[in-house]
């Protein structure tokens, strides 16, 4: 059963760092791509950042310089290391992992921008 563990949420002021992590366990098939999405309240779930196996990393533009994806093939996990947070980045984190055999969502994890 495939399970994502997601961490690293939580409360910062604008202009702070946060780094989210998502461990994924219980995979029995090949890793198409790890990413993160957000949800604030009232908007639709949206792309923030997605790492294809061997294909390029594709960002939002809202982020893109700020945040940072990586994955550690290893462990099966992915990060977003996000820095210059800000007020309009609060929302809920969302890991997502697609494999050859379906797609995945984690719990989510909050992220809390104060101005």
């Amino acid at each position: 059963q495939v399970q994502l563990m997601e961490s690293g949420g939580g409360l910062v002021q604008a202009g702070g760092s946060l780094r989210l992590s998502c461990a994924a366990s219980g995979i029995s098939s090949s890793i198409n791509a790890m990413g993160w999405y957000r949800q604030a309240p009232g908007k639709e779930r949206e792309l923030v950042a997605v790492l294809r196996t061997g294909g390029p990393i594709v960002y939002s533009n809202y982020v893109k310089g700020r945040f940072t994806i990586s994955r550690d093939n290893a462990k099966n996990t992915a990060y977003l290391q996000m820095n210059s947070l800000k007020p309009e980045d609060t929302a809920v984190y969302y890991c997502n992992l697609q494999l050859t055999i379906g797609i995945y969502w984690g719990v989510g994890t909050q992220v809390t921008v104060s101005s």
